[in-house]
């Protein structure tokens, strides 16, 4: 040993004194000072075996996690549900507690599904009304439309969907089909601001046979404020059984299709707009 012969020759005596002020509760530091022993190898070997008191150790930052996740364990809560909790990882959480005894499932599996059932349907109205906020924000920002931007989306919307004139086959004529209330809106009020009167109008639906055509009428007719009357005999559509149509029930209209007599050149002149809007969107790309 260093120092043999020095004040370490007696070593049996300075560990028992170690030993017991570190059983009294003394740390490293302490026993030192009291026993004057300045060389940390000395120090250690005098205390070997003996485990620090607990005030010297440092505060584990989980410590506290750990005893509420025990805590939650001990009432019953699931991994998940602790881990979603506290905020920790599931490892952590498993460690922690996987000396306790597993808890008792705290619901049937008929009441698993209904909370899942209701949980789901507060995501769901949560999601709906967030699309609702959305929606109604957007459509502030449109603010008041001028009749230039009424041409414009006229414009857009009859060459998405209006018929067209094909270099083989030319037609020239106004035709606009679709089952959108709102699309038809847009779409009268724009000839509306081209002049087109609505004694230039033809309807006729689109329908399938099962549907109720009278109420098809009545509804489309409405919105295009003409009486129903003034409708073409509708197309109707054959129904096959063996396919799954999702457009039905109460909401289902079919589409309405509106022509325009004498529209030549009206046709003419779409197709030149549409040529214009598309050569600006080009300049703009360059």
């Amino acid at each position: 040993m260093t120092h043999a012969t020095g004040k370490y020759a007696d070593f049996e005596g300075l560990r028992e004194r170690a030993v017991e002020l570190r059983r009294a509760g003394y740390s490293l530091r302490q026993i030192r000072d009291e026993l004057k022993i300045f060389n940390n190898d000395i120090l250690n070997q005098l205390v070997k075996g003996e485990p620090p008191p607990p005030w010297t150790k440092r505060p584990n930052a989980k410590d506290d996690l750990r005893e509420k996740a025990r805590e939650l364990r001990l009432q019953g809560w699931t991994y998940d549900q602790i881990e979603a909790e506290l905020g920790c990882s599931r490892s952590s959480v498993s460690l922690w507690v996987r000396d306790l005894p597993k808890p008792e499932p705290r619901y049937t599996p008929e009441e698993q599904r209904a909370l899942m059932q209701a949980g789901l349907a507060r995501l769901r109205a949560t999601q709906d009304e967030e699309r609702k906020r959305t929606k109604v924000s957007a459509a502030r920002e449109i603010g008041e439309l001028t009749d230039r931007e009424l041409f414009l989306a006229g414009v857009a919307l009859y060459w998405a969907e209006g018929a067209k004139s094909k270099p083989y086959d030319r037609r020239e004529r106004v035709i606009f089909v679709n089952s959108d209330p709102g699309v038809i809106r847009v779409y009268l009020a724009w000839l509306d601001l081209l002049g087109v009167s609505r004694e230039r109008l033809g309807f006729r639906i689109l329908i399938h046979e099962s549907a109720d055509v009278d109420a098809a009428h009545r509804f489309w007719a409405g919105l295009a404020d003409v009486d129903p009357s003034v409708f073409a005999k509708p197309t109707l559509k054959k129904h096959n059984p063996k396919t799954v149509r999702k457009n039905t029930g109460d909401d289902y209209r079919g589409c309405l299709v509106i022509s325009v007599a004498r529209s030549a050149e009206l046709y003419n002149r779409i197709e030149g707009w549409w040529s214009g809007i598309v050569a600006h969107a080009q300049a703009r790309l360059r």
